[in-house]
């Protein structure tokens, strides 16, 4: 590896050690369903996010919360802080489109219509207020 190669891989290293995110992987939803959740709670404190996603009525708000308190946990286990004092706030969540499953359904007439089973990867990054 370069000496360039090399620094700056040691850099983004370094920024990755202040970086409190989790991921979640292949969630079998389709990815525009779950940005309308992840666009609820972009920007907000962990706090009312929680609450926003604790009381919202869709499916993906259960699997975004989860995936909120583990960023949260990851934050705890990092800093050796609590969460509840560092004000911590969503300061990215961003969704991926993930694998597609196709699947064939039948049609009249002898024909097949293809069924896309989508599903995403959603990525939370929180930050404390006062940074």
């Amino acid at each position: 590896m370069g000496s360039r190669k090399k620094l700056r891989s040691e850099e983004r290293k370094e920024a990755r050690k202040e970086l409190f995110s989790a991921q979640l992987r292949n969630c079998p939803t389709s990815p525009r369903k779950m940005r309308l959740v992840a666009d609820m709670i972009r920007g907000i404190d962990v706090e009312r996010a929680s609450y926003l996603l604790q009381f919202s009525k869709k499916e993906a708000a259960r699997k975004v919360e989860k995936l909120l308190w583990s960023a949260i946990n990851n934050y705890e286990q990092k800093s050796g802080n609590s969460w509840e004092s560092a004000n911590l706030y969503v300061k990215e969540i961003f969704v991926d489109s993930g694998r597609m499953l196709k699947r064939i359904q039948p049609a009249p007439q002898g024909r097949a219509h293809r069924i896309r089973k989508r599903s995403n990867h959603v990525t939370v990054i929180l930050e404390p207020a006062n940074n």
